[in-house]
């Protein structure tokens, strides 16, 4: 049987791949309240003293990030209606949702810098994709290569931050 500390790295593995599938099929309304729910039951249950900022960061960055690529031209939501005019609440969410992991699931990963940067270049863009055909988004031709970057440099990013 796994030990105890295994079962809550899985459990918090788990619990970002439904989160990410409940936002990403559910639309912005399941978002908002499973997205919801699973944060609060991390801050509740798992968080380490002052995690809290760390993801309230990284959602904000997210907003910067994918709300300035939508401006850039990016996305194409349709008629899907836009947080502060940038970005769907579903989408957004997907932020915050990893940033539960970081501390967590994958902070065996932040030891090597190179090898965040590889996962974050391959998996950022594989998820932009995955969750576009899933909500019916249209992606730029150029929106997963910078995907790829931007999810390379967060990555090298967070392998220094999380060395602090």
């Amino acid at each position: 049987m796994a030990s105890r500390k295994w079962q809550a790295l899985l459990f918090n593995a788990l619990r970002f791949e439904a989160g990410w599938l409940l936002c990403v099929v559910g639309g912005s309304s399941v978002a908002a309240l499973a997205g919801g729910g699973l944060l609060a039951w991390h801050l509740w249950r798992c968080a380490l003293p002052g995690e809290w900022r760390f993801i309230a960061g990284f959602a904000l960055l997210g907003l910067m990030v994918d709300g300035g690529l939508n401006l850039l031209g990016g996305f194409d939501f349709n008629d899907q209606a836009l947080m502060l005019g940038l970005l769907p609440l579903w989408l957004w969410m997907l932020w915050p949702l990893f940033a539960t992991l970081v501390y967590h699931s994958l902070a065996w990963l932040w030891r090597y810098p190179l090898l965040a940067a590889l996962c974050g270049a391959i998996s950022g863009p594989l998820s932009y994709y995955g969750g576009a055909l899933l909500a019916e988004v249209t992606l730029a031709p150029w929106l997963l290569p910078a995907q790829a970057l931007i999810w390379a440099a967060l990555c090298i990013g967070i392998s220094r931050f999380y060395k602090r």
